[in-house]
C-alpha cells in the first residue's frame, strides 16, 4: 500500500519512499501470513491469494488527509445546536503511554464537542492512571473520566463497567491503542440530523476505517464499507470500527464475556437480530446507519490484530461461536465454518437456503466464462455485474467480498433459485414456466444444486440482465432478500 501523510499536529509523520513501500509488501509479517495460509488452505489457494494481494498493493494509492482547521471550525459551528452526547468508552490494560496519549488526544480534538471519554483501567500498574491525570489537567479534562477496576475481568466485563457509567445518548467503543479522525463524532452527530430521517432513531452507526502502520508511520488499507447488508455481516464483522450504539440498547444488551475477542461482533449480531425481527428493510436502513468516510484509525504494531492476524486466534473462534448463537436464536438449521480467510465465515443452510431462510426469495451464484472469470452473478441496481472479470480463485481483495454471501439487488437469471411464493412472478416476468435443472459445483463438483432452467429464453446479454433486475425488484416488492452465494457457479459457453 502506498503510504500517506496525515495533516495536523505532526505526531504522525509519513515515511513514503519506494523502499518503505517495498518493505511493506515483502515484510516478515506478510511472509508469515503466507506460510500460515499455505498450511491451512494448500498450494493452489495460496498462489492465487498471494498473486491477488501483491497486485492489489501495487495498484493501491491511498492518502488519508485530515480535515483542515477551517473545515473543523465550520463543523464545530454547524453542530453547536445539536444536543446528543457521545460517550466514548475505552477499556485499557497496561497500555503503552504513547499510544494511550495519542488516543486521548484524538478524542479531545473532536470538532463535535458534546462528548465524554471514559477510560476503564484493568491493569496492575499506574501507567494508565498517570497518563489520564496528565490530560485531565488540560482544558476540557473534566470530560475525561477514569475508572480503576479491582481486577481484570476480561475485555467484555471491563468494557461493561464503562458502559454502565456512560451518561451519553450514544456510546462509541474505541480500542486503547487506536485513535479517531478529528471529525469522527461530528459525522456521527450529523447522521442523526440528516434530512428525511422521518423520526426513525438510529440504533447503530458505523463508519469506514483504515490502518495506521506504527513502524512506517503511514496510513494504509482503507476499508470502505457497504450500507447495511445482513448476509455480509453474517460472513464477517465488516461493521467493526467505529461503531456507536444508542445508549439504552447497549446498556440493556451489554457485551458478553463468553465471546471475548469477538464481543463487538456478538453485539452487532444481537442488535441486527432484534431489528430484523420487527423492522422492514427500509426501516432497517434507517436504524443501522453507515457513514461513508474513514473516521477510525486502527493501529498496527507487533501485538495488534490489525498487523498480526494470528495474534488472536481465539477471537476467530469466538466470532464463529457468536455466529452459531445468532443462527440458533433464529431457529435456523445451519453449519458454521471458517472460510479460507481469517475472520470470515461460511454458513451452510440445512437442507437448503430457501427452506431455512424465510426472508430470502432468490438465491443466485456466479457464471464463469471459458477463462474461469466472472461474467455474471451478483448485480447492482443499475444492472452492472459485480466482480465482473475477476478470476474464480480471487476473493476480491482484502475485504474478500467476492468470496462471501451477501445481499444484492439482483442475481443473474441463468444461475438462480426462486422460492415457490415468487414463481408466479417469475413466470409473469419471463413468459415461460418455472422449471429447474441440476448443476454440480464445489470441490470435485460434488455438490448438486437446482437452478432455474432458462433454455426456453432467447435473450442477448442485455435481455438477461433486464429480466434479472425485474426479478430482483419483484422479490423486494414482496419483502424478500436476494442472496448471492459465490459457492454456486456455472459456466457459460462464451
Amino acid at each position: 500500500m502506498s503510504p500517506c501523510r496525515k495533516q495536523g499536529d505532526g505526531r504522525f509523520r509519513a515515511r513514503g519512499d519506494r523502499r518503505a513501500m517495498g518493505n511493506r509488501i515483502f515484510k516478515k509479517n506478510n511472509f508469515m501470513k503466507t506460510i500460515r495460509y499455505l498450511r491451512k488452505n494448500g498450494v493452489l489457494h495460496t498462489y492465487y491469494a498471494a498473486r491477488e494481494r501483491i497486485g492489489e498493493e501495487r495498484r493501491s494509492a491511498y492518502y488519508y488527509k485530515e480535515p483542515s482547521g477551517e473545515t473543523l471550525a465550520g463543523q464545530r459551528a454547524e453542530s453547536a445546536a445539536y444536543h446528543e452526547v457521545f460517550s466514548v468508552v475505552v477499556p485499557a490494560y497496561e497500555t503503552d503511554e504513547t499510544f494511550l496519549g495519542e488516543m486521548i488526544a484524538s478524542v479531545r480534538r473532536q470538532s463535535y464537542e458534546k462528548w465524554e471519554l471514559i477510560i476503564v483501567d484493568a491493569g496492575s500498574t499506574d501507567t494508565v492512571e498517570r497518563t489520564v491525570k496528565r490530560f485531565a489537567k488540560e482544558p476540557g479534562g473534566e470530560r475525561i473520566r477514569y475508572i480503576r477496576l479491582a481486577h481484570n475481568g476480561g475485555i467484555a466485563a471491563n468494557t461493561n463497567a464503562g458502559i454502565a457509567a456512560a451518561a451519553g445518548d450514544y456510546i462509541a467503543l474505541l480500542d486503547h491503542d487506536d485513535f479517531l479522525a478529528p471529525d469522527a463524532l461530528y459525522h456521527m452527530a450529523s447522521a442523526l440530523h440528516r434530512p428525511g430521517r422521518q423520526n426513525i432513531t438510529p440504533v447503530m452507526i458505523y463508519t469506514d476505517e483504515d490502518k495506521y502502520d506504527d513502524g512506517a508511520r503511514c496510513y494504509l488499507s482503507p476499508h470502505k464499507k457497504p450500507e447495511f447488508n445482513l448476509d455480509f455481516i453474517l460472513s464477517n464483522n465488516y461493521i467493526c470500527h467505529l461503531m456507536a450504539v444508542e445508549a439504552g440498547t447497549l446498556k440493556r444488551l451489554q457485551l458478553r464475556g463468553n465471546f471475548d475477542g469477538a464481543q463487538d461482533y456478538d453485539l452487532a449480531l444481537r442488535i441486527v437480530g432484534e431489528l430484523c425481527e420487527k423492522e422492514t428493510a427500509r426501516e432497517l436502513s434507517e436504524r443501522i446507519v453507515h457513514i461513508p468516510a474513514v473516521l477510525y484509525h486502527w493501529r498496527c504494531h507487533a501485538g495488534s490484530t490489525a498487523d498480526n492476524t494470528a495474534s488472536k486466534d481465539y477471537a476467530y473462534e469466538a466470532g464463529k461461536a457468536a455466529l452459531e448463537d445468532f443462527c440458533r436464536a433464529r431457529g435456523w438449521q445451519t453449519r458454521v465454518e471458517h472460510s479460507l480467510h481469517l475472520g470470515f465465515y461460511e454458513i451452510t443452510y440445512l437442507p437448503d437456503t430457501l427452506t431455512v431462510r424465510k426472508d430470502v426469495g432468490i438465491v443466485g451464484g456466479k457464471i464463469l466464462d471459458g477463462r474461469k472469470r466472472i461474467c455474471g452473478g451478483a448485480m447492482e441496481s443499475d444492472g452492472s455485474c459485480m466482480y465482473e472479470g475477476l478470476h474464480r480463485e480471487y476473493s476480491g481483495g482484502s475485504t474478500h467480498r467476492a468470496a462471501v454471501k451477501q445481499d444484492v439487488a439482483a442475481v443473474d437469471i441463468r444461475c438462480m433459485q426462486v422460492r415457490e411464493e415468487l414463481r408466479t412472478e417469475y413466470e409473469h416476468i419471463t413468459g415461460i414456466p418455472y422449471a429447474e435443472r441440476v448443476i454440480r459445483c464445489g470441490k470435485g463438483a460434488a455438490r448438486q444444486i437446482r437452478i432455474a432452467d432458462v433454455s426456453e429464453l432467447f435473450c442477448d446479454e442485455a435481455g438477461y440482465r433486464k429480466l434479472s433486475l425485474e426479478l430482483g425488484r419483484a422479490a423486494a416488492r414482496n419483502g424478500y432478500r436476494v442472496l448471492w452465494d459465490p459457492g454456486i457457479e456455472t459456466v457459460t459457453g462464451r
